[in-house]
């Protein structure tokens, strides 16, 4: 069982080592940037427009926000200090590798939709 434990925890740390990397290259979006975005995504899934996400993807997010900050957990770090913070670790990473992945896809659709609205042309006066 601890090597389960640890291959969960490894994956995690993977998981979270390619999103920071692919956060951090450069070109790509800011903090900021994918911060601002995110309601613009919720907005844009749940009206249809993008379809890069699900409703139930977000959800889960949503969900996986509110088990890492909610006082009631899976494993009580009070019983099983160690064991009681890796879950919250691996949800955390899920949590961020998430974001970073949707707000990527999510940004790359908006510049694309940007361009393509674009009339390309000279402003005659």
């Amino acid at each position: 069982m601890p090597h389960r434990r640890s291959t969960t925890r490894l994956g995690a740390v993977r998981t979270l080592a390619a999103a920071v990397r692919a956060a951090t290259r450069p070109g790509s979006p800011s903090v900021a940037d994918r911060v601002t975005s995110l309601p613009r995504l919720v907005r844009a899934t749940f009206s249809g427009e993008y379809a890069g996400t699900s409703r139930r993807r977000l959800l889960l997010l949503l969900g996986a926000v509110a088990y890492v900050i909610s006082p009631v957990d899976l494993i009580p770090e009070a019983f099983l200090p160690l064991v009681g913070l890796a879950d919250d670790a691996v949800v955390l990473s899920w949590i961020a590798a998430s974001v970073i992945t949707e707000t990527e896809a999510f940004l790359g659709w908006e510049r694309a939709s940007s361009v393509a609205q674009t009339v390309p042309g000279e402003v005659v006066r």
